[in-house]
């Protein structure tokens, strides 16, 4: 508007300048017409800016208070991509506020696939397999029975006496064993040798512990109330024992072979004596034979003949172990029973065995 007023004024000035002389008159009589046409177009122009000022003061307010919205870049169409054209540019307010819709000649460019990012950092959790191979078991390996096997060697003769006052001496090394023991209790990898050589040296190692921790003294039944084998005090891994429950409940039960009688010692003069040797999954087989042939052929123990025999009562408390009686003797006897030979049993003598 402002830029047609002020053509129209310059024009006239224009058709001014050039009058002559003699239309000096006529040319007054236009410069008057058109100062007053500048003046009526000056006021226009006056009257238009203070109308576009509240307008343009307007518009800033409204841009102000509306909120700003990120709109995506418009891109180029596939048509101008092929042909190197730019994409085109925002040309108004409006467009920088919402994108402007394609047109029948561009088509909206589908938005890239998401395509996920290789894993980039080390911290991030690996995929667990389908089938994951478990995890080798450690199984602990049997103790070391060579302490044990020094002190027996020491303080015991081959008749099974005991030197409870030097063991007694000795205590620290004793000690030591059965710490041993207690922290190596059998496992199931074990061999069926290895764990019967672990509960007899076990066995025997704690009663030994038992009489020394009280010696002197007469004989073991003068412990415990006379019955030191229920008393539950036998450390084993994250279990306690008593003898009665190495014996009864784990040696018999789960072995299930009479020799073990000829094994175990309870410190008593008429038990089966103690080997002057530790046993082990080795020479456990040939100790057995060894103790059990020892032990029914001594007249210490046992009297036999062909029509009668006088046996120690451990035959008597463990029959259901032996089985018929007759037949198991006679594996070992030097001298052959008769089958309907007569059978007594000898009592038992409590004394300690030293």
């Amino acid at each position: 508007m402002r830029t047609i007023l002020f053509s129209f004024v310059f024009c006239a000035a224009m058709a001014c300048g050039e009058t002559s002389p003699k239309n000096a008159p006529a040319a007054q009589q236009i410069s008057e017409s058109n100062d007053q046409s500048f003046e009526n177009a000056a006021g226009i122009l006056k009257d238009e800016e203070v109308k576009a000022v509240p307008i343009a003061q307007k518009e800033e307010e409204a841009r102000a208070e509306s909120p700003q919205i990120n709109t995506p870049e418009k891109t180029a169409s596939p048509q101008a991509a092929k042909k190197g054209k730019p994409a085109s540019k925002e040309t108004s307010a409006t467009n920088s506020i919402s994108p402007t819709p394609p047109t029948a000649k561009e088509a909206p460019v589908a938005p890239a696939p998401d395509i996920p990012k290789a894993a980039t950092s080390t911290s991030e959790t690996k995929p667990t397999p389908i089938n994951p191979k478990p995890e080798p078991t450690t199984v602990l390996q049997p103790p070391s029975h060579e302490t044990w096997n020094k002190l027996l060697g020491q303080y015991v003769s081959n008749e099974g006496k005991v030197n409870y006052k030097g063991l007694k001496n000795d205590k620290a090394k004793l000690e030591a064993y059965l710490e041993t023991l207690q922290n190596n209790p059998p496992q199931d990898g074990w061999k069926r040798n290895e764990k019967m050589a672990f509960w007899i040296n076990a066995y025997n190692a704690f009663t030994v512990k038992l009489i020394v921790d009280n010696y002197p003294v007469a004989s073991i039944t003068k412990l415990d109330g006379g019955k030191p084998w229920d008393r539950k005090w036998i450390k084993i891994g994250d279990k306690t024992y008593s003898l009665n429950n190495i014996e009864n409940d784990i040696l018999r039960p789960q072995f299930k072979d009479a020799r073990i009688h000829f094994a175990v010692n309870c410190a008593a003069q008429s038990c089966p004596p103690l080997l002057n040797k530790a046993w082990t999954a080795d020479n456990l087989e040939s100790n057995f034979e060894k103790q059990a042939k020892a032990f029914v052929n001594n007249p210490k123990f046992n009297t036999i003949s062909a029509k009668n025999v006088k046996v120690s009562k451990i035959f008597d408390w463990y029959k259901a172990d032996f089985g018929n009686l007759i037949d198991f003797l006679n594996k070992y006897a030097s001298t052959n029973i008769n089958g309907n030979a007569k059978v007594e049993y000898v009592e038992y003598d409590w004394a300690l065995n030293e």
